[in-house]
């Protein structure tokens, strides 16, 4: 067991147990492939990793993120291999055939989207972490509370219950008129 300084230590530490585990499958992780700490471009709420392409950098290298909401090494290095995954493929195939080649060679199972480590994963990864020591992270509590959002604006024909939504921008032209019966709309909801 080794003590890390940093999580991006531990992290690159990690890549390096699971190379043996990808060759084993005739999968090469890239050389320089990096793994850092971070949210994925699209938010912290639905995805818990992001690998970029090599050709999204300008040192050639994958770019790897894993969520600083994950706490648990076990996920942490789940959601790593799922990562690693996408670098094998340098993100060339998504989710598609290819990934799910790769992805189920290694004793990954579920819906590739989301696919993590199967039973057998599991216990290899559940090794790895204790060779890894602790994962020198403290997590994040991350808000998942909702925005409560007031419906938009809407007109609506009071011959034919035609409604269209109205943009903020136009509220202040009026109701438009009704395509079928040339009459104003009635404005339903917040037109203030």
């Amino acid at each position: 067991m080794t003590n890390h300084p940093t999580r991006e230590a531990w992290l690159l530490a990690a890549v390096d147990l699971l190379r043996p585990m990808f060759n084993a499958k005739q999968h090469v992780i890239p050389p320089n492939c990096q793994v850092s700490c971070g949210f994925a471009s699209t938010g912290s709420k639905h995805h818990i990793g992001q690998c970029w392409s090599r050709r999204s950098s300008v040192h050639d290298q994958n770019q790897i993120f894993i969520s600083p909401a994950l706490l648990d090494p076990i996920v942490v290095l789940d959601t790593l291999v799922h990562e690693l995954v996408h670098a094998v493929d340098d993100c060339q195939h998504k989710h598609g055939k290819e990934f799910k080649k790769i992805a189920i060679s290694l004793g990954m199972v579920g819906p590739m989207r989301s696919a993590g480590a199967g039973p057998e994963l599991k216990v290899k990864l559940t090794e790895l972490s204790a060779q890894l020591g602790p994962y020198p992270h403290g997590g994040l509590h991350i808000s998942t509370r909702l925005v409560q959002r007031s419906p938009r604006p809407r007109a609506k024909c009071k011959q034919c219950g035609f409604e269209v939504p109205m943009y903020k921008r136009f509220l202040a032209f009026g109701p438009p008129l009704c395509p079928q019966h040339k009459t104003e709309m009635e404005p339903l909801g917040e037109w203030e």
